[in-house]
């Protein structure tokens, strides 16, 4: 079982596109990404929700030029603080990224990690964690429709109204 409270690190995109997306989040994350990250200032003094031009660097030597993003605690996906580095697609690139994360402190998180983390600090419910699976896992457009409705609570949002519903019906039969 995963520390819950561990920085994590974990590519956030497949492999094989001219982009990937490698995903920091825990307590630590800025301060693992500023050892990694050169950009005008430290990630440390910037604000949520704010994208910023720099270089991966380790030991001296550039491994990328990277946007990376930084969502502050609470409001990220995980509920953690978050940092997400755009670097190019290179899978020397992913893999000597991923290394030196790890080498400053994260671990490797495990699969569906980031989602369980954003259901246990109430980002998402059970139902729009499921969707998150789905929708990965969608091959059709209807798949696709249906997940993203989930994910946006719309299965959540009726089952809320009918335990409301249920409720009252349960009250007024008291009631009598």
């Amino acid at each position: 079982m995963a520390y819950e409270h561990d920085t994590i690190v974990a590519p956030a995109t497949a492999s094989g596109g001219a982009l990937s997306v490698i995903r920091l989040s825990g307590a630590d994350a800025v301060a693992i990404a500023d050892r990694l990250f050169r950009g005008r200032r430290p990630l440390s003094a910037c604000p949520s929700h704010t994208a910023h031009f720099g270089t991966i660097e380790a030991e001296g030597q550039v491994i990328d030029e990277v946007v990376t993003t930084l969502y502050r605690a609470p409001k990220s996906y995980t509920g953690d603080d978050t940092v997400e580095f755009s670097c190019h697609g290179s899978s020397y690139i992913l893999r000597e990224v991923l290394h030196q994360a790890v080498k400053a402190g994260a671990r490797m998180a495990e699969p569906g990690e980031f989602t369980r983390r954003a259901y246990l600090s109430g980002r998402l419910d059970l139902a729009q964690a499921e969707a998150v699976a789905d929708l990965i896992a969608a091959q059709t457009k209807a798949e696709k429709d249906l997940a993203l409705a989930q994910l946006k609570g719309g299965i959540s949002k009726e089952l809320a109204h009918l335990r409301e519903r249920l409720l009252t019906f349960t009250s007024l039969i008291e009631l009598e």
